[in-house]
């Protein structure tokens, strides 16, 4: 995933190379009967599937590819800052990647595979996506009025696409670190996940669970083996969630410069 071993770049030529680098390819995801056909009721009765990540595996975008291609997805949320929008429009579709402060956060959730599959996938036909990261409206930040605010980009984004020609009808894949992706209220407030079940009944959300390996937020950090090294990756329910096992999880290539602010924490997740 990471032939050159950096996992923090800081030059876009750096961040492009290392993009192209990036190997797109089948993850080798097994799908149990029962946990694809949980995920395609979410689609069908909601129109959006939850995707809990750490950031900064390098692994995660091509969990990402794999789930579209198996549920025919061509839409797609992430947890970017919304002022990137016009440069990763620009980017997938074939431009150069121009530069922008919020490209360098280092936390892990945009990587260099990240941009190698948005523009392997809008290469490959129509996909619509939203980045739903943004300012958060009111007069003060709270976790919970964070995640207020995202829910109501995806909502806003999927009113606009069901009244465009060119909509989804398959649905949207939602990624976002995992704390924020439960559909029910948590010890650290109300969650994205929580907020999008109120307004979309019987949206479900997958979880993925790493086994061991590392991973990059702000600086290299290493999973605490939670599970073995064995087998393949792997969707299925678990005790009545679902689950998708990663069992090696592999430093991603992350774009981070020193930031010209304080950048608010994300209590209660490593991603």
């Amino acid at each position: 995933m990471n032939p050159e071993g950096m996992s923090r770049v800081d030059s876009l030529e750096d961040l492009e190379q290392a993009a192209a680098g990036f190997e797109v390819g089948d993850l080798g995801l097994v799908i149990q009967p029962r946990a694809l056909d949980a995920a395609r009721r979410s689609l069908d009765t909601s129109g959006l599937l939850l995707l809990g990540e750490v950031h900064g595996v390098a692994e995660n975008p091509l969990v990402i590819r794999a789930l579209m291609q198996a549920l025919g997805l061509t839409s797609l949320a992430l947890e970017w800052p919304d002022a990137l929008a016009p440069v990763i429009g620009a980017f997938v579709s074939g431009a150069a990647l121009a530069d922008h402060e919020l490209l360098w956060l280092g936390d892990g959730r945009i990587t260099a595979g990240h941009l190698a599959v948005l523009r392997e996938r809008a290469g490959a036909g129509p996909m619509a996506l939203c980045l739903f990261d943004g300012d958060v409206p009111g007069p003060g930040w709270s976790w919970s009025a964070r995640d207020e605010a995202m829910a109501g980009r995806i909502l806003a984004a999927g009113a606009d696409a069901a009244d465009s020609a060119d909509s989804a009808a398959s649905g949207t894949l939602v990624v976002a670190g995992n704390a924020h992706t439960p559909t029910e209220p948590t010890d650290l407030g109300v969650p994205l996940g929580a907020r999008l079940s109120r307004e979309r009944p019987g949206v479900r959300e997958i979880r993925i669970s790493y086994g061991s390996g590392r991973f990059w937020n702000g600086e290299p950090r290493q999973f605490s083996a939670s599970g073995g090294e064995d087998g393949p990756v792997h969707l299925h329910e678990r005790e009545g969630g679902l689950v998708l096992d990663l069992p090696v999880a592999t430093e991603a290539v992350v774009p981070q410069r020193p930031l010209p602010w304080p950048m608010a924490p994300t209590p209660g997740t490593k991603g």
